[in-house]
Parts: structure tokens; C-alpha cells; sequence
């Protein structure tokens, strides 16, 4: 799975905006997720920014005292249409039916989107980067169906971590007020913590008032704070299961040494909150030593039975 940060997006739009015809009148952002990099070139064009909905009704946005004079909406005569991505297209395709079903055809009308694939690329008129496999976005991680495959941590995912663990009063105290963090619109497929058992009753009522949706809620079954301080295997806890979890492919934990340990276990992928990173499955080096020489001997093997038969 191919994870896009919106640092990589910002990126990906700046390389690329010598694609944009720059005498475009306004930018208008398909909802949600295309405002973003509307916005964005707006902002690197200096142009005015807008929604469909909006644009349709005859409204843009307002700009800053530092970004000039306001276009008025009845001298657009350009307009580039952005979305943050095309696949199937069907996004790009109801935006072009309501610009079709308006009043503003007069227009000349662009349609752009920084990533797509090699399908969805003949559908827009511009687009910066190809992606054909499986990808998600930092902007769409926690409302991505992809949640349903999904192995989740709880503390700093789910809701800030704890500011005491002293597996008391206070830290009892926390888990019924725990500030949500990241709510997922989607169910997720696996909530795993290493939380103590003892405290389920009270992390399942805090999941229902906060609207987490989930099919399994795996806990660390030991007594106490002590044991589990003793125990001290956080990572290989829940990389094991999410190594046997075969309906899950990818992790998201709040900690990076957490994340990095559960993906050597694992072999999946795990998407660390803590750096905003994706943790690819970790080969270790003598493996990838010996898949080099069994590499190297195939080649030698082959040349030199070429060499054999130019001497016969």
C-alpha cells in the first residue's frame, strides 16, 4: 500500500505547476478531500479559490489583504476543477454533471488532479503523478475502508495518551475523559491494546460514547501495572497477532519502537502516528544477503553455460 503524506502532496503540486495554464481566472476544490490541493495551487498561483457548490451559486472566496484585488464571478472565464486523486473517476465525473447541468458554461473548464492512475490519468486534463497500486492518504487514513483490515492501537491513536499510568484512581479517572484524538468514520476491524484486561468495561463504554465503531477489542490479559512492566513486550505482543491476523494488512500504532517491532514481526505493514510514517515490512540483512547470492549465481550459472556452447 502506498502511503501519501501532505508534505509528498505539496511536493508532488510545486514540481508540477508549470503544467497549469497560469491565465486560469479561479480554482475550484471538488469536496472534501479536493479542497486541499485546490488550495494549495490557489495559494502557489496566487488565484481565487472556490467549492462546486459555491462556484455554481455564484460565490468565491474572499482573499487576504496581501493577495490583490477579488475577482468578481461574472469575469471568470477559466477555471481549473481540482480533485486530490482519480481512479475510477466518479468523482471528476458528478463534478463535470453539475458544471454541465449549471448555469456557468460559458466557461472554460480544466480538470486536474496531483495523483492518478494510469486509468483515471485519461479522464482529467492534468495530473502530476501516476499511482497504480493500492494507496492511501495522510488527509483520509482514519476515513478509508481499509479500516475493516485494520489492526488499531488505542492510546495515542484513538485518544491522547495517558498523562499518569499508575494503574489507579487517576488512571481510571482518565479512561472514562480520554480527549479523542483520531475517530475512524469507519468500523476497524481489530482494536488491540496493552491496556489490562481489568480495564475493558471501562475502554468499551469510552469507544461507544466517542463513536468508535469495531468487531474485536484485544486486551493484555496480566494483573497488574507491575507484571506488565516485567513483562515489557508491548511490540511482540501485538506484532504476533497481527502477524496471525490474516484478514488485516496493515497496523496503526501511536509508537515508533512499538511500530518498528511489530513489523519485523509481522512482515505487513504499519503506519506510525508518532513520525507520520508508513513502517514497511523489515527483511533482515542476512536474508537479504542471501537472496542477492542466490541472485548472482542464477546470472553466473546462465552466462556461463552460453560460454560452454560458443566453444562447442
Amino acid at each position: 500500500m502506498r502511503y501519501v503524506t501532505i508534505s509528498e502532496l505539496s511536493n508532488i503540486i510545486r514540481r508540477n505547476l508549470w503544467k497549469i495554464p497560469h491565465d486560469i481566472d479561479l480554482v475550484v476544490g471538488v469536496p472534501r478531500s479536493g479542497m486541499l490541493p485546490a488550495s494549495m495551487i490557489a495559494l502557489y498561483l496566487n488565484k481565487q479559490l472556490s467549492d462546486i457548490d459555491s462556484f455554481i451559486e455564484g460565490r468565491i472566496y474572499s482573499v487576504g489583504l496581501s493577495r490583490g484585488e477579488s475577482v468578481s464571478p461574472c469575469a471568470v472565464r477559466k477555471v481549473l476543477i481540482v480533485d486530490d486523486s482519480i481512479h475510477s473517476g466518479k468523482a471528476i465525473l458528478n463534478a463535470k454533471k453539475k458544471i454541465e447541468n449549471s448555469n456557468e458554461k460559458l466557461c472554460k473548464y480544466y480538470y486536474c488532479t496531483p495523483i492518478a492512475t494510469s486509468h483515471g490519468s485519461k479522464m482529467v486534463d492534468f495530473f502530476f503523478t501516476i499511482i497504480d497500486e493500492e494507496r492511501i492518504f495522510e488527509w483520509n487514513i482514519y476515513h478509508h475502508p481499509m479500516l475493516s483490515h485494520a489492526c488499531v492501537d488505542i492510546d495515542g491513536v484513538l485518544c491522547a495518551d495517558p498523562i499518569v499510568d499508575d494503574d489507579g484512581a487517576i488512571y481510571k479517572e482518565f479512561l472514562g475523559s480520554a480527549s479523542p484524538l483520531f475517530i475512524p468514520t469507519y468500523k476497524i476491524n481489530t482494536i488491540i491494546s496493552c491496556r489490562l484486561e481489568k480495564y475493558r468495561y471501562d475502554t468499551e463504554k469510552w469507544l461507544k460514547a466517542n463513536g468508535v465503531l469495531y468487531d474485536n477489542l484485544v486486551m493484555l490479559n496480566l494483573p497488574d501495572k507491575t507484571s506488565r512492566l516485567l513483562w515489557n513486550k508491548h511490540g511482540e505482543y501485538k506484532g504476533e497477532y497481527y502477524r496471525q491476523k490474516q484478514d488485516c494488512s496493515i497496523f496503526i500504532e501511536s509508537s515508533l519502537a512499538q511500530a518498528k517491532k511489530i513489523a519485523e514481526i509481522s512482515k505487513k505493514q504499519v503506519y506510525c502516528v508518532q513520525t507520520n510514517e508508513m513502517i514497511e515490512c523489515c527483511i533482515n540483512e542476512s536474508t537479504a544477503k542471501k537472496t542477492m547470492r542466490h541472485k548472482c549465481s542464477i546470472i553466473y550459472n546462465f552466462f556461463r553455460k552460453c560460454y560452454r556452447k560458443l566453444l562447442q
